[in-house]
């Protein structure tokens, strides 16, 4: 992980990026966070996601235009301290596991979650477009 911190930074979970890749009625808000200045985070279970649901759904190619766009960006790993993390995430907030490990990167690294998620409702921190 590099020095970045905080509000330097901004999560945007599979939901915005799906609807940002497909151009669906929420693209142009998600388009805001993706294409702006603010470095993101792309924890390892969103790649996973975004990229299956690509290339299961769409294309190769808007799969790999997803990869193009998110190895420029943060990537986080799932480790041990993140796993455990985001197990509490999940029993607290009753999420899924893929939510609660979103949710969980957000938090552990201080950024704001940008989401079309109703999972996420009520939650510290979440913007749901």
């Amino acid at each position: 992980m590099t020095a970045t911190t905080g509000s330097e930074l901004l999560l945007v979970d599979s939901s915005g990026w799906l609807e940002y890749l497909t151009e669906d009625s929420k693209a142009a808000n998600f388009a805001a966070y993706i294409e702006g200045p603010t470095p993101l985070l792309v924890p390892a279970i969103v790649l996973y996601e975004v990229f299956k649901i690509l290339s299961r759904d769409r294309s190769k190619t808007e799969a790999d235009r997803f990869l193009s766009h998110a190895f420029r960006q943060v990537l986080v790993p799932l480790d041990d301290s993140l796993a455990l993390a985001a197990a509490r995430v999940s029993l607290d907030f009753r999420l899924a596991m893929a939510d609660a490990i979103i949710y969980a990167t957000a938090q552990a690294l201080q950024a704001p979650l940008i989401t079309s998620d109703v999972a996420f409702r009520g939650l510290p921190n979440v913007t749901i477009v």
